[in-house]
């Protein structure tokens, strides 16, 4: 266990009336990594980095960010943290330099106003329109400005994409892993999965409000199921197939193509083809949107 996590929760509840929004959660993401929260609208992501950040109070549970407690500190957990709300909300009559410049005031005027304007040019934002007037798509660009540009220790990032065209998307998500590679953790939560994919190193997925794991990426798609479409080079009976473990027979298209999911190891299922004239051998893992999914699956199969 990470003794200097910069995010350590336990047993964190919340409760809104009679809706259980945390039911729970436990969670520790390491200093430099870029953890993803990966769940559905209303699932609990936008609560639990509301406790994070002391901007509403949990009803049970501990929490510690940066090694502080924020109920305590949260002054100081917030001038340390970049925090990127689902929807940002300015002054409308002012612009947003002014509104920028307000938040830097707020953070001391400790800020490079050159490296905001470099921020900003990245991600094609005008400084002079007033608020109001923005489309939500620069509305988030101003969100993801004002949380990179005091170069905090902490991001945490609420649906940072939201709003953006697929080349802004690119370009935001280049700028979370350079804040990163700058020595930053990074918190962002999504339901977008291939955002997820291409970001995080580390995923906690959520449901119901609670996290029903926590795993590497890659883990998490090298230890799924997987599928294998066999086409032989004459006909061949394929029950035999059937009765290698882990292998179930998901399509025979003809007694010459058949596609199967793969369950574990392949060994057993290679030295079986070894013995039958192969010409074509295809194998494809599903992607993370699908083993998202299976949680959410499996779960209403219980119920």
């Amino acid at each position: 266990m990470d003794q200097n996590p910069a995010i350590q929760i336990n047993a964190l509840l919340k409760n809104y009336g009679p809706v259980r929004a945390l039911r729970g959660v436990n969670l520790q993401v390491r200093r430099g990594a870029i953890f993803g929260f990966l769940g559905p609208n209303g699932a609990g992501k936008t609560t639990a980095i509301r406790c994070m950040l002391d901007l509403i109070r949990p009803d049970g549970g501990t929490l510690r960010v940066l090694g502080l407690d924020p109920q305590k500190r949260s002054v100081e957990v917030r001038a340390r943290t970049g925090y990127l709300p689902g929807e940002l909300a300015f002054d409308g009559n002012l612009t947003v330099e002014a509104g920028l410049r307000v938040l830097a005031s707020l953070r001391g005027n400790h800020l490079d106003w050159p490296y905001v304007l470099r921020l900003a040019r990245r991600i094609d934002l005008d400084l002079k329109p007033q608020f109001k007037n923005l489309s939500k798509g620069n509305k988030q660009k101003v969100g993801v400005v004002q949380a990179l540009m005091h170069r905090p220790e902490l991001l945490l990032l609420d649906e940072p994409t939201s709003g953006l065209d697929p080349l802004m998307q690119q370009e935001v998500l280049r700028m979370v892993r350079e804040a990163r590679d700058q020595g930053a953790t990074v918190f962002f939560s999504s339901h977008i999965i291939s955002e997820v994919e291409e970001l995080a190193e580390r995923v906690g997925i959520i449901r119901h409000g609670q996290v029903a794991e926590t795993v590497e990426v890659d883990t998490l798609k090298r230890r799924s199921l997987r599928r294998a479409r066999v086409r032989f080079q004459k006909p061949v009976k394929t029950q035999f197939l059937a009765r290698i473990p882990g292998i179930t027979i998901l399509v025979q298209d003809d007694s010459q193509s058949v596609l199967l999911q793969i369950e574990g190891e392949m060994d057993a299922l290679i030295k079986a083809l070894a013995r039958h004239p192969v010409s074509e051998f295809e194998t494809e893992r599903p992607t993370l949107e699908e083993i998202f999914m299976a949680y959410y699956t499996e779960e209403q199969e219980v119920r």
